[in-house]
Protein backbone atom coordinates (compact mmCIF):
# COMPACT_ATOMS: atom_id res chain seq x y z
CA UNK A 1 0.00 0.00 0.00
CA UNK A 2 0.93 3.63 -1.33
CA UNK A 3 2.57 5.33 1.63
CA UNK A 4 -0.21 7.93 1.87
CA UNK A 5 -2.92 6.02 1.75
CA UNK A 6 -1.82 4.51 5.03
CA UNK A 7 -1.31 7.45 6.20
CA UNK A 8 -4.84 8.47 5.04
CA UNK A 9 -6.38 4.79 6.66
CA UNK A 10 -4.41 5.23 9.78
CA UNK A 11 -6.07 9.52 10.34
CA UNK A 12 -9.20 7.79 9.04
CA UNK A 13 -8.64 5.12 12.04
CA UNK A 14 -8.32 7.88 14.53
CA UNK A 15 -10.87 9.86 13.65
CA UNK A 16 -13.19 6.92 13.94
CA UNK A 17 -11.59 6.42 17.33
CA UNK A 18 -12.42 9.56 18.60
CA UNK A 19 -15.76 9.14 17.66
CA UNK A 20 -16.84 6.28 18.96
CA UNK A 21 -15.42 7.75 22.01
CA UNK A 22 -16.70 10.38 22.14
CA UNK A 23 -20.30 8.10 21.90
CA UNK A 24 -19.45 6.69 24.70
CA UNK A 25 -19.87 9.76 27.05
CA UNK A 26 -22.87 8.96 29.55
CA UNK A 27 -24.49 11.87 31.27
CA UNK A 28 -26.13 10.46 34.88
CA UNK A 29 -28.57 12.80 36.94
CA UNK A 30 -29.63 12.73 40.40
CA UNK A 31 -33.20 14.08 41.24
CA UNK A 32 -34.43 14.87 44.61
CA UNK A 33 -38.31 14.64 43.48
CA UNK A 34 -40.12 12.70 40.61
CA UNK A 35 -39.49 13.93 36.92
CA UNK A 36 -43.17 14.88 36.85
CA UNK A 37 -43.25 17.64 39.95
CA UNK A 38 -43.58 20.30 37.53
CA UNK A 39 -41.59 22.36 39.23
CA UNK A 40 -37.46 21.85 40.32
CA UNK A 41 -37.05 18.18 39.13
CA UNK A 42 -39.11 18.95 35.92
CA UNK A 43 -36.89 21.96 34.76
CA UNK A 44 -33.42 19.98 35.64
CA UNK A 45 -35.29 17.05 33.44
CA UNK A 46 -35.98 19.48 30.58
CA UNK A 47 -32.27 20.03 30.56
CA UNK A 48 -31.01 16.23 30.27
CA UNK A 49 -33.77 15.81 27.70
CA UNK A 50 -32.26 18.97 26.07
CA UNK A 51 -28.89 17.32 25.76
CA UNK A 52 -30.32 14.24 24.37
CA UNK A 53 -31.58 16.55 21.86
CA UNK A 54 -28.26 18.48 21.17
CA UNK A 55 -25.99 15.49 20.87
CA UNK A 56 -27.78 12.73 19.68
CA UNK A 57 -26.85 9.32 19.73
CA UNK A 58 -23.21 10.87 20.94
CA UNK A 59 -24.14 10.95 24.13
CA UNK A 60 -26.65 8.62 26.54
CA UNK A 61 -28.16 9.84 29.51
CA UNK A 62 -29.62 8.41 32.69
CA UNK A 63 -31.41 9.44 35.62
CA UNK A 64 -32.46 8.28 38.90
CA UNK A 65 -35.61 10.09 40.98
CA UNK A 66 -36.70 10.96 44.30
CA UNK A 67 -33.34 10.04 45.09
CA UNK A 68 -33.51 10.98 49.34
CA UNK A 69 -30.91 13.21 50.47
CA UNK A 70 -28.56 11.41 52.68
CA UNK A 71 -27.10 7.93 52.78
CA UNK A 72 -29.35 7.04 50.43
CA UNK A 73 -27.92 9.85 48.03
CA UNK A 74 -24.50 8.65 48.29
CA UNK A 75 -25.60 5.00 47.48
CA UNK A 76 -27.16 6.45 43.96
CA UNK A 77 -24.56 8.58 43.10
CA UNK A 78 -22.12 5.50 43.80
CA UNK A 79 -24.39 3.16 41.79
CA UNK A 80 -24.58 5.71 38.99
CA UNK A 81 -20.57 6.04 38.85
CA UNK A 82 -20.62 2.24 38.89
CA UNK A 83 -22.84 2.08 35.95
CA UNK A 84 -20.26 3.97 33.60
CA UNK A 85 -21.33 7.60 34.09
CA UNK A 86 -18.57 10.29 32.49
CA UNK A 87 -20.40 13.20 34.11
CA UNK A 88 -22.92 13.21 37.19
CA UNK A 89 -25.35 16.19 38.17
CA UNK A 90 -26.50 16.21 41.27
CA UNK A 91 -29.12 18.48 41.80
CA UNK A 92 -30.04 19.14 45.35
CA UNK A 93 -27.96 20.97 48.09
CA UNK A 94 -28.56 18.00 50.50
CA UNK A 95 -25.96 16.00 47.89
CA UNK A 96 -23.96 18.41 48.66
CA UNK A 97 -21.40 15.95 51.36
CA UNK A 98 -22.12 12.74 48.89
CA UNK A 99 -21.03 13.82 46.26
CA UNK A 100 -17.98 14.49 47.59
CA UNK A 101 -17.86 11.78 49.01
CA UNK A 102 -17.91 9.93 45.65
CA UNK A 103 -16.02 11.70 43.77
CA UNK A 104 -13.05 10.88 46.01
CA UNK A 105 -13.59 7.39 45.19
CA UNK A 106 -14.45 8.05 41.20
CA UNK A 107 -11.37 10.39 40.46
CA UNK A 108 -11.98 9.75 36.62
CA UNK A 109 -15.53 10.65 36.69
CA UNK A 110 -16.89 14.79 36.49
CA UNK A 111 -19.43 15.67 38.70
CA UNK A 112 -22.01 19.00 38.80
CA UNK A 113 -23.18 19.64 42.03
CA UNK A 114 -26.53 22.17 42.22
CA UNK A 115 -26.43 25.05 44.78
CA UNK A 116 -23.85 23.54 47.52
CA UNK A 117 -20.39 25.24 47.85
CA UNK A 118 -18.01 21.77 48.08
CA UNK A 119 -15.65 21.30 45.15
CA UNK A 120 -12.72 19.22 44.79
CA UNK A 121 -10.83 18.64 41.15
CA UNK A 122 -13.48 16.73 39.62
CA UNK A 123 -16.54 18.62 41.60
CA UNK A 124 -18.07 21.50 40.03
CA UNK A 125 -20.82 23.39 41.69
CA UNK A 126 -23.41 25.37 39.75
CA UNK A 127 -26.23 27.36 40.65
CA UNK A 128 -28.59 30.08 39.84
CA UNK A 129 -29.46 33.50 41.09
CA UNK A 130 -33.03 33.05 42.16
CA UNK A 131 -32.91 35.82 44.46
CA UNK A 132 -33.33 38.11 41.11
CA UNK A 133 -36.54 36.77 40.57
CA UNK A 134 -37.94 37.36 43.97
CA UNK A 135 -37.52 40.47 43.39
CA UNK A 136 -39.07 40.78 40.93
CA UNK A 137 -42.11 38.44 42.29
CA UNK A 138 -41.94 40.67 45.58
CA UNK A 139 -42.13 43.48 43.43
CA UNK A 140 -45.80 42.50 41.80
CA UNK A 141 -46.78 40.95 45.33
CA UNK A 142 -46.49 44.15 47.25
CA UNK A 143 -48.41 45.74 44.76
CA UNK A 144 -51.31 43.69 44.68
CA UNK A 145 -51.87 42.50 47.80
CA UNK A 146 -55.07 43.72 49.34
CA UNK A 147 -54.55 42.66 52.64
CA UNK A 148 -51.38 43.48 53.24
CA UNK A 149 -50.60 39.28 53.99
CA UNK A 150 -47.75 38.02 52.05
CA UNK A 151 -47.52 34.21 52.54
CA UNK A 152 -44.31 32.06 52.12
CA UNK A 153 -44.04 28.36 52.46
CA UNK A 154 -40.40 27.69 52.36
CA UNK A 155 -38.24 24.39 52.16
CA UNK A 156 -35.51 23.89 54.15
CA UNK A 157 -33.58 27.14 56.20
CA UNK A 158 -30.26 27.31 53.91
CA UNK A 159 -28.93 30.45 52.49
CA UNK A 160 -30.52 30.06 49.30
CA UNK A 161 -34.21 29.80 50.23
CA UNK A 162 -33.09 32.70 53.36
CA UNK A 163 -32.09 35.22 49.92
CA UNK A 164 -35.13 34.65 48.31
CA UNK A 165 -37.37 35.41 51.35
CA UNK A 166 -34.93 38.40 51.69
CA UNK A 167 -35.36 39.57 48.25
CA UNK A 168 -39.10 39.55 47.63
CA UNK A 169 -39.57 40.97 51.47
CA UNK A 170 -37.67 43.94 50.35
CA UNK A 171 -39.05 44.60 47.02
CA UNK A 172 -42.85 44.04 48.60
CA UNK A 173 -42.05 46.38 51.40
CA UNK A 174 -40.66 49.12 49.01
CA UNK A 175 -44.02 49.58 47.24
CA UNK A 176 -46.36 48.75 50.30
CA UNK A 177 -44.66 49.62 53.91
CA UNK A 178 -47.55 48.08 55.22
CA UNK A 179 -47.13 44.49 54.30
CA UNK A 180 -46.27 41.51 56.30
CA UNK A 181 -44.74 38.04 55.52
CA UNK A 182 -45.79 34.84 57.19
CA UNK A 183 -43.14 32.17 56.62
CA UNK A 184 -44.03 28.44 57.05
CA UNK A 185 -41.00 25.89 56.64
CA UNK A 186 -42.29 22.50 55.15
CA UNK A 187 -38.87 21.12 55.51
CA UNK A 188 -39.50 19.10 52.42
CA UNK A 189 -38.56 20.13 49.01
CA UNK A 190 -41.82 18.11 47.54
CA UNK A 191 -44.43 16.92 49.24
CA UNK A 192 -47.81 18.13 47.68
CA UNK A 193 -49.40 17.19 50.88
CA UNK A 194 -47.66 19.33 52.96
CA UNK A 195 -47.20 21.95 50.44
CA UNK A 196 -51.31 22.22 50.08
CA UNK A 197 -51.60 22.61 53.99
CA UNK A 198 -49.08 25.16 54.20
CA UNK A 199 -50.62 27.16 51.42
CA UNK A 200 -53.98 26.80 53.15
CA UNK A 201 -52.79 27.80 56.33
CA UNK A 202 -51.69 30.93 55.17
CA UNK A 203 -54.65 31.50 53.35
CA UNK A 204 -56.75 31.36 56.30
CA UNK A 205 -54.26 33.66 58.45
CA UNK A 206 -55.57 36.52 55.76
CA UNK A 207 -52.30 35.85 53.30
CA UNK A 208 -53.98 36.77 49.71
CA UNK A 209 -50.43 35.96 47.95
CA UNK A 210 -48.95 32.87 48.61
CA UNK A 211 -44.76 32.38 47.41
CA UNK A 212 -43.35 29.38 47.43
CA UNK A 213 -39.39 27.99 47.32
CA UNK A 214 -41.06 23.98 46.94
CA UNK A 215 -41.26 22.15 44.24
CA UNK A 216 -45.22 20.84 43.75
CA UNK A 217 -48.00 22.82 41.74
CA UNK A 218 -49.76 21.86 45.20
CA UNK A 219 -49.51 25.65 46.71
CA UNK A 220 -51.08 26.74 42.94
CA UNK A 221 -54.36 24.44 43.51
CA UNK A 222 -54.69 25.69 47.16
CA UNK A 223 -54.77 28.94 45.79
CA UNK A 224 -57.11 28.69 43.25
CA UNK A 225 -59.46 26.59 45.02
CA UNK A 226 -59.67 29.49 47.74
CA UNK A 227 -60.12 31.97 45.53
CA UNK A 228 -59.13 35.81 45.33
CA UNK A 229 -55.62 34.62 45.45
CA UNK A 230 -52.50 34.98 43.80
CA UNK A 231 -49.47 32.70 43.25
CA UNK A 232 -46.48 32.77 41.62
CA UNK A 233 -44.38 29.37 39.86
CA UNK A 234 -41.47 28.42 41.14
CA UNK A 235 -38.34 26.66 39.45
CA UNK A 236 -40.89 25.76 35.95
CA UNK A 237 -43.39 28.18 34.77
CA UNK A 238 -46.52 26.58 35.88
CA UNK A 239 -48.92 28.00 33.60
CA UNK A 240 -51.85 25.74 33.77
CA UNK A 241 -53.06 27.92 36.45
CA UNK A 242 -52.79 31.12 34.81
CA UNK A 243 -54.46 33.61 34.64
CA UNK A 244 -54.99 33.31 37.69
CA UNK A 245 -53.43 32.58 40.47
CA UNK A 246 -50.44 31.95 39.86
CA UNK A 247 -50.09 35.55 37.74
CA UNK A 248 -46.14 35.31 37.21
CA UNK A 249 -42.79 32.55 37.48
CA UNK A 250 -39.38 31.92 38.14
CA UNK A 251 -38.11 29.65 35.26
CA UNK A 252 -35.11 27.76 35.82
CA UNK A 253 -32.84 27.14 31.91
CA UNK A 254 -30.45 24.57 33.02
CA UNK A 255 -30.23 23.51 29.52
CA UNK A 256 -26.99 25.48 28.26
CA UNK A 257 -25.12 24.80 31.44
CA UNK A 258 -25.71 21.00 30.84
CA UNK A 259 -24.99 21.13 27.13
CA UNK A 260 -21.76 23.12 27.59
CA UNK A 261 -20.74 21.01 30.28
CA UNK A 262 -21.33 17.53 28.69
CA UNK A 263 -19.38 18.77 25.47
CA UNK A 264 -16.37 19.79 27.88
CA UNK A 265 -16.49 16.41 29.22
CA UNK A 266 -16.28 15.00 25.13
CA UNK A 267 -13.66 17.99 24.18
CA UNK A 268 -11.65 16.70 27.14
CA UNK A 269 -11.78 20.65 29.00
CA UNK A 270 -13.88 19.83 31.46
CA UNK A 271 -12.62 22.03 34.28
CA UNK A 272 -13.59 22.48 38.30
CA UNK A 273 -15.63 25.33 38.04
CA UNK A 274 -17.86 27.50 40.31
CA UNK A 275 -21.08 29.14 37.48
CA UNK A 276 -23.64 31.49 39.69
CA UNK A 277 -26.01 33.27 36.86
CA UNK A 278 -29.16 34.92 36.77
CA UNK A 279 -31.33 36.97 34.79
CA UNK A 280 -28.50 38.19 32.37
CA UNK A 281 -26.93 35.12 30.84
CA UNK A 282 -30.60 33.20 30.98
CA UNK A 283 -30.32 30.94 33.84
CA UNK A 284 -33.13 33.05 35.47
CA UNK A 285 -36.28 33.34 33.70
CA UNK A 286 -39.32 35.27 34.26
CA UNK A 287 -42.48 33.71 33.21
CA UNK A 288 -45.38 35.92 31.49
CA UNK A 289 -46.93 38.33 33.90
CA UNK A 290 -50.15 37.76 33.04
CA UNK A 291 -52.59 40.24 32.40
CA UNK A 292 -54.15 39.81 35.89
CA UNK A 293 -51.33 42.26 37.17
CA UNK A 294 -51.89 45.75 36.66
CA UNK A 295 -50.31 47.21 33.08
CA UNK A 296 -48.30 49.59 35.67
CA UNK A 297 -46.99 47.01 38.08
CA UNK A 298 -46.32 45.07 34.85
CA UNK A 299 -44.27 47.38 33.40
CA UNK A 300 -42.46 48.34 36.87
CA UNK A 301 -41.70 44.94 37.22
CA UNK A 302 -40.30 44.11 33.21
CA UNK A 303 -38.01 47.08 33.95
CA UNK A 304 -36.68 45.63 37.52
CA UNK A 305 -35.97 42.20 34.88
CA UNK A 306 -34.24 44.40 32.12
CA UNK A 307 -32.19 46.43 34.69
CA UNK A 308 -31.06 43.50 36.79
CA UNK A 309 -30.14 41.78 33.62
CA UNK A 310 -27.75 44.49 32.43
CA UNK A 311 -26.10 44.94 35.89
CA UNK A 312 -28.04 48.15 36.22
CA UNK A 313 -29.84 47.08 39.12
CA UNK A 314 -28.69 44.02 41.97
CA UNK A 315 -31.48 43.36 44.22
CA UNK A 316 -29.29 44.10 47.56
CA UNK A 317 -28.85 47.14 47.25
CA UNK A 318 -28.35 49.25 50.96
CA UNK A 319 -29.22 51.17 52.79
CA UNK A 320 -30.79 47.63 54.33
CA UNK A 321 -30.44 46.46 58.13
CA UNK A 322 -30.62 43.05 59.10
CA UNK A 323 -33.44 41.86 61.40
CA UNK A 324 -31.68 42.95 64.83
CA UNK A 325 -31.68 46.84 63.64
CA UNK A 326 -27.75 46.77 62.92
CA UNK A 327 -26.56 48.05 59.69
CA UNK A 328 -25.74 45.35 56.92
CA UNK A 329 -25.30 47.82 54.01
CA UNK A 330 -24.91 51.86 53.44
CA UNK A 331 -26.71 53.85 51.03
CA UNK A 332 -25.53 52.34 47.50
CA UNK A 333 -23.39 50.08 48.96
CA UNK A 334 -24.58 46.18 46.81
CA UNK A 335 -23.99 43.17 48.45
CA UNK A 336 -21.04 41.03 47.93
CA UNK A 337 -21.38 37.50 46.67
CA UNK A 338 -19.61 35.60 49.93
CA UNK A 339 -22.49 37.02 51.84
CA UNK A 340 -25.17 36.25 49.96
CA UNK A 341 -23.99 32.43 49.81
CA UNK A 342 -23.34 32.41 53.35
CA UNK A 343 -26.78 34.77 54.37
CA UNK A 344 -28.55 33.40 57.67
CA UNK A 345 -30.05 36.69 58.58
CA UNK A 346 -33.45 38.18 57.81
CA UNK A 347 -33.39 41.77 57.03
CA UNK A 348 -34.74 44.62 58.83
CA UNK A 349 -38.91 43.64 59.34
CA UNK A 350 -39.27 40.31 58.87
CA UNK A 351 -40.57 39.39 62.36
CA UNK A 352 -39.57 35.46 62.66
CA UNK A 353 -36.73 33.25 63.54
CA UNK A 354 -35.29 31.29 61.66
CA UNK A 355 -35.06 27.67 62.51
CA UNK A 356 -32.19 25.54 63.05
Amino acid sequence: MHRRTLLASAALALTLGQAAAAQDVTAGFIYVGPVGDGGWTYEHDQGRLAVEEHFGDQVKTIYQESVPEGADAERAITQMALSGADIIFTTSFGYMDPTIAVAEKFPDVKFEHATGYKRADNVSIYSARFYEGRAIQGHIAGSMTETNKIGYIASFPIPEVIRGINSAYLHAKKVNPDVEFSIVWAYTWFDPSKEADAARALIENGADVILQHTDSTAPQAAAQEAGDVITFGQASDMYDYAPLPRVSSIIDDWAPYYIERVQAVIDGTWESTDTWDGIGPGMVGIGEITDAVPEDVKAEALAMKEAIASGEYHPFTGPINKADGSVWLEEGEVADDGTLLGMDFYVEGIDAEIPN
